[in-house]
């Protein structure tokens, strides 16, 4: 386990010294005590809490409020790893005005270390805004899921030539105007490579192949807690529905059998 608190630029120097970096979700106290006392960089609160917490389908309902609500949640509990909230949609797609406010909301309120949002060229004015006011921001291309309708599909990205060059510059672009790493998301593996090899910043992958600087995964996913999601890049390292789901009928027989609590369990 790491020692010293983990900032930008701990993780900036984790590439150049060619170490790899554990990005995880979190979304609650509990969890990210655990996760951040297990040693994980990165945390990320991401707007898959939109799926995993809320049961939606997509990341696009979740609010602004629902992710500071979050954020502060795993902020109160990490005492070593970076926490890097993600910003809903809507919250700054329509100008940068209303992305500063955002930004600034999420960073006042949660005591959060770093925002991410998703896009490239798009957003890159945006990302410069935030960087020069002193927001440190983590960027997010390839399969971007807040853009799920306007794609229709969640297919590997970039898997052709045009694709994969448009892909290279807005990872450029959005080094160049500060982000401290990207978030490369379902991309061939060997364009995540050529990727990483162009950065000075960290690219962290998620289904992009062992090329990239880091990984991330959702902690639901990761530790097995739902089993109908189940793409490829996906390793499940522990079982966690059916343990819980036998500790829970477990209990269940021992109350309707009159065997919870015992006499040593009363008082």
């Amino acid at each position: 386990m790491n020692s010293a608190k983990i900032t930008t630029d701990t993780i900036r120097q984790m590439k150049v010294e060619g170490r790899k970096i554990a990005m995880l979700t979190a979304y609650d106290y509990t969890f990210a005590k655990i996760i951040d006392e297990a040693g994980i960089d990165i945390i990320l609160v991401g707007d898959s809490a939109s799926n995993v917490m809320a049961g939606h389908e997509t990341t696009v309902p979740i609010t602004l409020d629902q992710m500071i609500y979050h954020g502060s949640s795993v902020v109160r509990a990490v005492k070593q790893a970076l926490v890097v909230i993600d910003l809903p949609f809507g919250t700054y797609q329509t100008n940068t005005e209303l992305a500063m406010q955002s930004a600034i909301r999420v960073m006042k309120e949660t005591g959060a270390h770093a925002v991410k949002l998703e896009g490239g060229e798009n957003v890159v004015a945006t990302i410069k805004m935030m960087v020069n006011a002193g927001i440190p921001v983590m960027g997010h291309i390839g399969l971007t899921p807040q853009s799920i309708y306007q794609f229709g599909t969640y297919k590997t990205r970039a898997d052709n030539e045009k694709d994969a060059a448009q892909l290279i510059k807005d990872a450029l672009l959005l080094e160049s105007v500060g982000c401290f790493a990207i978030v490369v998301e379902k991309i061939p593996a060997a364009l995540s490579m050529e990727l990483s090899n162009s950065l000075k910043i960290p690219l962290i992958g998620i289904g992009a192949g062992k090329h990239c600087d880091g990984q991330v995964l959702v902690m639901h996913d990761m530790l097995g807690l739902q089993s109908t999601f189940t793409p490829r890049f996906i390793r499940k390292y522990a079982q966690l529905k059916t343990v819980i789901t036998d500790a829970v009928k477990q209990y269940s027989q021992d109350v309707k059998a009159n065997e919870f609590p015992n006499d040593s369990e009363s008082y």
